[in-house]
């Protein structure tokens, strides 16, 4: 019986290693065709710019909040929104309709960046809100910065595909559904919180 294990051990052991091998072996085709075509060097530019990018972004905002936080930030925030009317609700809905304006002139990685680490502590620390719940709320509003204009990536993406009849004003119009779409669902979270929290909930606990 061992040995009948350890040769199915061994078989599975040498099947994973042949299959390794031939992933291996695919990429490396695939990079040298991409490589002949001319299109590898473009794209390792491309990508190397918009991670420099991203990490620029990471390390100023990073820099701004322990400035801002070191100065007091924090409390200041969190009183003006603990002083909004109608407490934890207003300051809620005050937070997800600023980040949905900034979504017409920030893109969504500046505002995770930036916004999100000064309002988020305030917002956690007011009596029933739950981590996961507001998570899912902020990620799905700013889901709606890919979209809307003047910034919205989505709507450059359709212009560079879009044929000649279709204008950019076709495009911002025809978006406005998809938006209104993001907000219904945001609606939904809201009275329905459940939706965001279950899942989590019961594969985590809490």
């Amino acid at each position: 019986m061992q040995l009948l294990n350890w040769t199915a051990n061994k078989t599975n052991s040498v099947g994973r290693l042949i299959l390794m091998a031939v992933l291996a072996l695919g990429l490396v085709f695939a990079l040298r065709a991409v490589y002949r075509a001319g299109y590898l060097e473009a794209t390792i530019t491309k990508t190397t710019q918009m991670t420099s990018m991203i990490f620029t972004i990471l390390i100023g905002a990073t820099l701004f909040s322990l400035v801002f936080r070191g100065l007091g930030g924090d409390d200041m925030v969190h009183r003006a929104l603990a002083d909004l009317p109608g407490g934890t609700t207003g300051a809620i809905i005050t937070v997800m309709i600023a980040m949905f304006l900034l979504g017409f002139v920030m893109d969504a990685f500046e505002i995770i960046f930036v916004v999100v680490p000064i309002v988020a502590p305030a917002l956690l620390k007011m009596p029933g809100v739950d981590p996961v719940w507001l998570a899912i709320m902020m990620a799905v509003n700013l889901q709606t910065s890919y979209m809307h204009p003047p910034l919205g990536p989505t709507l450059f993406f359709l212009r560079g595909v879009a044929p000649p009849e279709i204008t950019t004003r076709h495009i911002y119009v025809g978006i406005i559904p998809f938006v209104l779409i993001q907000l219904f669902a945001l609606v939904v979270l809201w009275f329905a919180p459940g939706l965001a929290t279950w899942l989590p909930h019961r594969l985590y606990g809490g």
